[in-house]
């Protein structure tokens, strides 16, 4: 069997919302990613970290406001963080399991910063909330220091940051390296760390990338056979959650936008991974696109369940 590359993006259901839950969640994921291991698979791993760069930011925030000498984490930072301990976390249940199986097979994971535009649009408008709920007073120390607020009725007020695209990603040679090695890769978590190039120094840009944007850049730059989108549903469908609810099995990338021109899918869930699937497919025409659950993947890899999308 000729072993297939893969680029596998998880989902906030592969690792729960809190430390606690993500302990328990990993260990079911760690089995799915064996099972695609088992079918011959070399995999490329990239997760969200929504909730977890979220508790980070919030932990970091309240350290400051208790200990004045501290000083708040900046979000490129939090973001390095939410990458290390998930990671971890991951790569030790996928090691464990692999390992019960019988599979021998080196984990790793690498801190990947990904850059992108200063000038993006998204920095004029953000639109991602992270961290606490704060107090009006607390909100206005926040815009005087030139960040983003949001009210949430009845909650109080939230930062909110930039969602800005993926350019390039700064350790893609060391991550295809381990992946030619025959390593299993965890890169690019939670869409990477944000960073814009100046005069060949990286800093880090106050912003989250969208994590999906991030995988489809990643499948396409290693130029894979396969990117599998992992999410809470089984499938793609039409009219998501009205009675008229339609599965789509199959869709090539002049359907998919087309449909994205209809606004079928609903922004920040499933119409990014649509246009992760197209960003991949343009770039690999050859590639294939798989976006099940995690509880089916098994079916879907035997076209059983899933959406399968394909270069027009």
């Amino acid at each position: 069997m000729n072993r297939k590359k893969a680029v596998v993006s998880l989902g906030h259901e592969a690792l729960g919302y809190t430390t606690l839950e993500q302990w328990d969640a990993v260990k079911v994921t760690a089995k799915a990613l064996a099972d695609l291991v088992e079918a011959d698979y070399q995999l490329t791993i990239t997760h969200s970290n929504g909730p977890q760069v979220s508790m980070i930011h919030k932990a970091m925030t309240e350290l400051r406001r208790v200990y004045i000498d501290y000083t708040p984490a900046p979000m490129c930072v939090c973001s390095a963080m939410s990458q290390g301990y998930v990671g971890y976390d991951i790569q030790n249940a996928l090691r464990a399991e692999l390992l019960s199986r019988g599979i021998v097979k080196t984990v790793s994971t690498i801190l990947t910063q990904v850059t992108v535009d200063p000038y993006d649009e998204a920095f004029y408008e953000p639109t991602k909330a992270i961290g606490r709920y704060m107090s009006a007073e607390d909100a206005e120390i926040e815009i005087k220091k030139g960040n983003y607020v949001q009210e949430v009725p009845g909650k109080g007020f939230r930062r909110i940051v930039a969602a800005p695209r993926p350019i390039d990603i700064v350790e893609i040679d060391a991550i295809r390296a381990l992946s030619d090695a025959g390593q299993v890769v965890i890169a690019c978590g939670g869409g990477g760390i944000p960073v814009i190039e100046q005069n060949h120094v990286l800093k880090g840009a106050s912003a989250v990338i969208e994590k999906d944007a991030v995988a489809g850049r990643l499948a396409a730059s290693l130029q894979v056979d396969q990117l599998i989108i992992l999410t809470g549903v089984p499938c793609v469908y039409r009219h998501f959650g009205q009675p008229e609810q339609e599965p789509i099995s199959s869709l090539t990338t002049a359907q998919a936008k087309e449909l994205c021109a209809q606004d079928i899918f609903e922004k920040g869930t499933m119409l990014p991974k649509i246009e992760a699937a197209i960003t991949f497919l343009e770039e690999n025409p050859k590639g294939k696109v798989l976006i099940t659950s995690l509880a089916d993947v098994k079916e879907a890899l035997k076209e059983k369940s899933g959406t399968v999308i394909v270069a027009s």
